[in-house]
């Protein structure tokens, strides 16, 4: 069986010689068959460089590099779509996902599962406000989107062939890996693991970034924001009305003034407040509609190394190589 090790990589220069020195040690350990495919995510250092000079030495690295910054999820399903293991695995460039871990993962694969998921048991290296975060997050998704997802798994995960062949088909332009994978529902057994700090380099992930990924994580799959909106919408109407009884009460049974400026201004906020909420809801639906229905590619592949790819096809955007690139993939027999 030979394996696929997919791994993104966005301004990683500092971890990627130890991270190639690592999966070459374990690798050349398990005596397993295997090809890596590095998706280069328009790095703005020198990841880029690094890359071609060890693909230039390792004829089982591939290398797909886009044109600009796509992001982590559209560069996963590249990797994804251009991996040609039986079993293909999906790690973090940043060596917090083991490679040692590859042989068992492998082994549960071959009982049968389709998806074998690392599950972290400790998260060291990262602040307390990041874990309570995130077990915030999983905790709202399930309770409130998919009671499927599983708790404290990242994307370091093992597929089946047939699981590729599955997701290939979810193309999507706002992706969320983990739910997609959630959905398909396939039969998935959990890896608990020790999650290790950074071997290098720092985060890429900042707190904005996560915020944004967690709003396309439940808005990609739940119309629950809307849902809400209208529940608040009831909330506030029912207000109103009770503010509305009270007045005429006031007026008719107490025969007491009300003073209406006070009254007036907090309604209007409210109101004009929840009514914007709902219209701005409303408006990022309709502008997710919009872009699914461009139907444009994920990404835009502008080099690669040590593999062929097709010139354009519904996966991805191919760039015609340069002379100098199309010489490294003619020199170099394609990968598995």
């Amino acid at each position: 069986m030979q394996l696929s090790i997919v791994i993104p990589v966005y301004n990683e220069a500092e971890v990627l010689p130890r991270l190639l020195s690592t999966l070459q040690r374990v690798m050349a350990a398990t005596a397993i068959s295997y090809e890596l495919v590095i998706v280069d995510d328009g790095s703005s250092d020198s990841t880029a460089s690094i890359l071609k000079a060890a693909a230039t030495e390792d004829k089982c690295l591939k290398v797909l590099s886009f044109s600009r910054n796509f992001g982590h999820q559209a560069a996963i399903t590249a990797g994804l779509d251009h991996a040609s293991g039986e079993a293909v695995v999906v790690m973090d460039a940043d060596l917090q996902d083991p490679p040692e871990l590859l042989p068992e993962m492998l082994t549960l694969l071959s009982r049968g599962y389709d998806v074998v998921s690392g599950q972290r048991q400790t998260r060291d290296g990262e602040t307390t406000f990041k874990r309570m975060t995130a077990t915030m997050f999983y905790w709202m998704f399930r309770k409130l989107v998919d009671e499927r997802l599983q708790p404290e798994v990242g994307d370091f995960r093992m597929f089946s062939r047939r699981a590729i062949v599955a997701i290939r088909q979810l193309r999507e332009q706002h992706r969320f890996m983990r739910g997609m994978v959630a959905w398909l529902g396939l039969r998935e057994v959990i890896l608990p693991y020790h999650r290790s700090p950074r071997s290098a380099g720092t985060t890429k992930y900042s707190t904005w970034k996560m915020l944004r990924f967690a709003w396309t994580a439940i808005s990609s799959f739940s119309a629950l924001p809307l849902r809400l909106s209208v529940i608040a919408g009831l909330l506030v109407a029912a207000l109103g009305i009770a503010i509305a009884f009270y007045v005429v009460f006031a007026n008719v049974v107490l025969k007491a003034t009300i003073p209406g400026w006070t009254s007036l201004v907090c309604l209007n906020i409210v109101f004009s407040g929840s009514t914007l909420v709902a219209i701005g809801l409303l408006g990022e639906y309709v502008a997710r509609i919009y872009e699914e229905s461009k139907g444009r590619p994920l990404y835009v592949i502008s080099n690669v190394a040590n593999c062929r790819v097709e010139s354009q096809t519904a996966k991805g955007v191919v760039l015609p190589p340069t002379p100098e690139s199309e010489r490294i993939n003619h020199e170099a027999p394609r990968a598995g």
